[in-house]
C-alpha cells in the first residue's frame, strides 16, 4: 500500500523548512504544504500534533517528526519510501 502524502508545516523564511523542501524535492516525495506562518488554524494543528511551536514539521499518517534538520529527515524519510 502507497503512504499517504505528508503535510509539512513550514514558516516563511525559515532556512531548516527550505533544506527540508530541498530533500523532499530532491527525493521525489509529494506532499501538502501548511505555512502557519499565514495560517492560524495550521500553526494550531501543529503545535497540537507535534507539542511546540518549531518548524519544520512533518506528519507522515501520524508519525511526526518536529524542528528537524536534513541530518533527521533522511533516516525518517528511509523508512518510509
Amino acid at each position: 500500500m502507497k503512504p499517504s502524502r505528508p503535510i509539512f508545516y513550514t514558516k516563511t523564511g525559515c532556512p531548516w523548512c527550505e533544506e527540508a523542501r530541498d530533500v523532499l524535492e530532491r527525493r521525489g516525495i509529494a506532499y501538502d504544504e501548511k505555512v502557519v506562518t499565514k495560517d492560524p488554524a495550521a500553526f494550531a494543528e501543529m503545535q497540537r500534533i507535534s507539542g511546540q511551536t518549531k518548524a519544520p514539521v512533518l506528519d507522515w499518517s501520524g508519525e511526526i517528526l518536529a524542528d528537524f534538520g536534513a541530518a533527521e529527515l533522511e533516516p525518517f524519510l528511509a523508512s518510509r519510501v
